[in-house]
């Protein structure tokens, strides 16, 4: 049960609402009611579904924990499939406009390579408010939150570090380097493994140009 649950897809919009609920509850009534619609695409204020409306604060923070960007749709390297073009008509339909400056959430390579993951397409409203217009693909799978975790925050990295240098020491059999395994031993070598481990995560940080989720959720830059 536990693995299937790993395994199982994520529907990113169910994951953008449950974090509208639990946490930047901000108040639309007061938001709609200052909104100088002028300034963005201009909707019917009246006409929009409220539940598809989300703060940047929201947005942000789900970019940064399952590591995805949020970017502009000029950088967004794939063709909109015909129902989010469907979506846009209707809309700009509805709202008798011409919708302008869309936004694409979706993970860092489709931004660089044609693929057919979980991107979702936003469109400005105002106030740091943008207003989902479509998602498309159900691809990504539940336990890519756990892997990105490490790169979240510096924390999350040591944290990640000191615990798989203590796993690769507990499994290590400590015969092979004494005859008389101590708790001096055990320490000598999860300090001898400590080093190895941070050189392999940094090496890889360093050569592969990775940085941290809160550093690219909004980035437009490859390397990073």
């Amino acid at each position: 049960m536990i693995k299937s649950n790993f395994l199982k897809q994520t529907n990113i919009e169910k994951v953008l609402e449950k974090e509208r609920k639990n946490k930047f509850n901000i108040n639309l009534e007061e938001f709609l009611k200052n909104l100088n619609i002028k300034k963005q695409n201009k909707f019917n204020i009246d006409l929009l579904d409220k539940s598809k409306i989300y703060h940047l604060k929201q947005i942000k923070n789900i970019c940064i924990n399952y590591r995805l960007r949020f970017l502009d749709l000029k950088y967004f390297k794939n063709k909109l499939l015909k129902n989010a073009l469907y979506q846009i008509k209707l809309i700009e339909k509805t709202h008798n406009c011409s919708l302008s400056r869309f936004k694409v959430m979706a993970p860092s390579k489709l931004f660089k390579l044609v693929n057919t993951d979980d991107p979702l397409l936003f469109i400005p409203i105002g106030n740091d408010y943008y207003y989902l217009i479509h998602k498309w693909g159900n691809n990504l799978k539940s336990l890519r939150k756990l892997v990105m975790w490490p790169l979240k925050n510096i924390r999350n990295l040591f944290i990640t570090i000191f615990v798989i240098t203590l796993l690769l020491t507990w499994i290590t059999p400590q015969n092979l380097f004494t005859k008389k395994p101590s708790a001096s031993t055990f320490l000598m070598l999860y300090l001898f493994n400590l080093k190895a481990v941070m050189f392999i995560f940094f090496f890889y940080g360093i050569s592969m140009g990775k940085n941290f989720n809160k550093f690219i959720w909004n980035s437009k830059h490859n390397k990073s």
